[in-house]
């Protein structure tokens, strides 16, 4: 899928795109090809590849022990509500023990399919003592029985300089033609 990465650092007066290639390997790996960045290098730097790092780290290390499920979280229905026309059930999220990586805040959930449409809040433990507090809306779609990414609002509170936005929207998602036909015909 494509990616645009869109960086701001408001205190500084700081912008910065990244327009990428996101691959993700058969095992879950992903891997970006970075095909234009446009605008300052202190917010590529500081903000963008921040970012991308923290996500291969997470999927690198990723564990039982932070995912959406009743181990980890305590879930209350909080009732239905539409997103894109189809209806969801939206649950607030709580997590059970302070650890990095768990969120307190909202899952919203396809009401047809079970999966994943948003979810939303903020982290319960920051990820680094320079980093205040993390807020996030993560927004999916779902295409061919998979939740893919489509759009992340993430507003990072720091102690050195101030708030950081990024917006990530993700376009032209597509499976690639070749493991698809492999699953089709049963060799993966």
């Amino acid at each position: 899928m494509e990616v645009d990465i869109d960086g701001y650092l408001p205190k500084l007066k700081k912008h910065g795109k990244l327009h990428a290639l996101r691959r993700i390997s058969p095992l879950g790996l992903i891997k970006y090809d970075m095909l234009r960045f446009e605008g300052d290098r202190t917010v590529n730097k500081e903000v963008i590849q921040r970012y991308l790092n923290a996500e291969a780290d997470a999927i690198k290390e990723h564990r039982s022990d932070t995912a959406v499920t009743p181990q980890n979280y305590h879930f209350k229905f909080k009732g239905m509500n539409q997103s894109e026309g189809r209806p969801v059930f939206v649950f607030q999220v709580n997590p059970k023990q302070k650890r990095e990586n768990l969120f307190r805040g909202e899952i919203w959930i396809d009401a047809k399919t079970y999966l994943k449409v948003q979810e939303s809040g903020y982290l319960v433990k920051s990820p680094s003592f320079l980093i205040k507090k993390v807020a996030f809306i993560r927004q999916y779609e779902i295409r061919d029985g998979v939740s893919v990414p489509k759009h992340v609002l993430s507003v990072v509170n720091t102690r050195l300089v101030g708030t950081a936005e990024l917006t990530i929207d993700f376009t032209n998602f597509e499976i690639d033609p070749l493991r698809r036909a492999g699953a089709e015909s049963g060799d993966q």
